[in-house]
């Protein structure tokens, strides 16, 4: 492996020499290497072990589309994350992951999400009543919260209690921290397993299973409908004519927490957080809100208002919230001269292909009428949600959210900047450091 494949290497000295800033913020680290290797290099982490890194799109659609038959997930997530949170369409691979992805799509259908905005409207606004105008707050926790109401609230509509719903989200933010550890200091297993510590998050994670347990159990004696996602699992068959079992429903409804709330959160601080520098956006989005607000309609609010959706996709060009995608090939494989062993590690840096200047004017500027028009223009280099059979099922649900988060706090406030710059903390997903801002409420 290495001297003939035609990738470009990185050698072990350097990684061990960077590995301090390597542990706080990579990405630095692997610019430097892209601006000095090309579009795809390969680092060397230990003997006999690499990784190989690339920011080239065409070798993104060639992975996770045309060849994508021939990559799987790799063990960070059917395997370390799974433990916590089981078998469902994040998680799942292979004949399993399809018959799962063929079940659960359609409750993700534009038509069928309609049905619930009322829902994720009442959580946004609940959340957002916290913010406290004049005084200088970090948004990132008032979001976080909204994101995960607004799932529980399209999930379970009224069905779960506050306490039920608290403890939920603790043991999953929990479980998160305890991957994070794993993955960052993997010479710490030993230890996380003799002290029991490991243990006592998967305990926590039985204890949430137990939680939603109940409440599918309430929902089926009820026998009352309440047309909530909930609602379409249970009523979503197979082919042969089965409805999911209950396991199998409750690693599905683990995974929404987890992929829905997170990647919402840090999206919308980085959103709040270029409208405050960006006041003119502000403007724009707020004359759209006033022409459409008196009609009640929320449908015409997520799909008729542009600068919004503009404004959300710029952002999640600057600062996308999966800012990585990892694969392994299952056979060897070759691509414009590089070979690929069979099992190599692929790191697919979606905030470098964001932010490459052979495919963007001006990358790092925010710039949100690049996306006026057609979005498909980027469609080969722009991957904010994945790409391919596994991109994210919840995108159009994640969009409207946004849209609904964006148009609510717009329509009360000017958001006003108290720092220059926007700080990132690359864990699992890219997060905001420090996302403090002013709201004024409006006249």
């Amino acid at each position: 492996m290495g001297k003939n494949d035609h990738i470009p290497e990185v050698s072990l000295f350097r990684f061990l020499k960077h590995s301090l800033e390597i542990l706080k913020n990579p990405l630095p680290f692997h610019h430097q290497n892209f601006e000095q290797k090309g579009d795809t290099f390969r680092l060397n982490i230990g003997p006999g072990k690499s990784v190989i890194f690339s920011r080239d799109p065409a070798l993104a659609e060639y992975v996770l589309q045309k060849n994508q038959k021939n990559y799987s997930k790799t063990e960070i997530q059917t395997k370390d994350l799974a433990k916590y949170i089981g078998r469902g369409l994040l998680t799942a691979e292979g004949e399993h992951w399809k018959r799962q992805r063929k079940l659960i799509q359609p409750a993700f259908h534009k038509k069928q999400l309609a049905q619930l905005l009322g829902s994720v409207q009442q959580a946004i606004q609940q959340e957002l009543r916290r913010i406290e105008p004049g005084k200088s707050i970090d948004i990132f926790p008032i979001f976080n919260d909204l994101a995960f109401q607004t799932v529980v609230k399209s999930l379970f509509k009224d069905a779960a209690s506050k306490e039920e719903i608290n403890r939920l989200q603790f043991i999953t933010e929990e479980a998160q921290k305890m991957l994070v550890r794993e993955l960052r200091q993997p010479y710490l297993g030993w230890y996380f397993k003799l002290s029991g510590k490991l243990e006592s998050y998967l305990a926590l994670t039985r204890e949430s299973r137990e939680i939603l347990k109940k409440i599918v159990h309430d929902r089926r004696e009820s026998a009352k409908k309440y047309d909530d996602l909930l609602d379409m699992l249970l009523d979503a068959r197979y082919e042969d004519g089965n409805f999911m079992d209950e396991e199998q429903l409750i690693d599905e409804i683990l995974i929404l927490f987890t992929a829905g709330h997170e990647t919402t959160s840090n999206a919308l601080s980085f959103i709040a957080q270029l409208l405050a520098h960006h006041p003119e956006w502000q403007d724009k989005i707020f004359a759209e809100y006033a022409k459409l607000s008196s009609e009640n309609d929320l449908m015409s609010l997520v799909t008729q208002t542009p600068s919004t959706q503009m404004v959300i996709e710029e952002s999640m060009r600057l600062y996308p919230p999966a800012y990585f995608i990892d694969r392994v090939n299952i056979e060897k494989d070759e691509f414009q001269k590089m070979k690929f062993e069979k099992g190599s590690n692929l790191l697919l840096s979606i905030y470098e292909m964001h932010r490459h200047p052979d495919f963007w004017e001006d990358p790092d500027d925010f710039k949100p009428e690049r996306f006026e028009g057609n979005i498909m223009k980027y469609s080969s280099q722009y991957f904010p949600f994945g790409a391919g059979p596994r991109k994210c099922i919840g995108n159009n649900f994640a969009m409207f959210e946004m849209i609904l988060a964006v148009l609510e706090i717009i329509s009360k406030y000017k958001i006003k900047p108290v720092k220059p710059q926007i700080d990132i903390k690359p864990l699992i997903t890219l997060k905001p450091k420090n996302a403090i801002l002013k709201f004024e409420k409006r006249g």
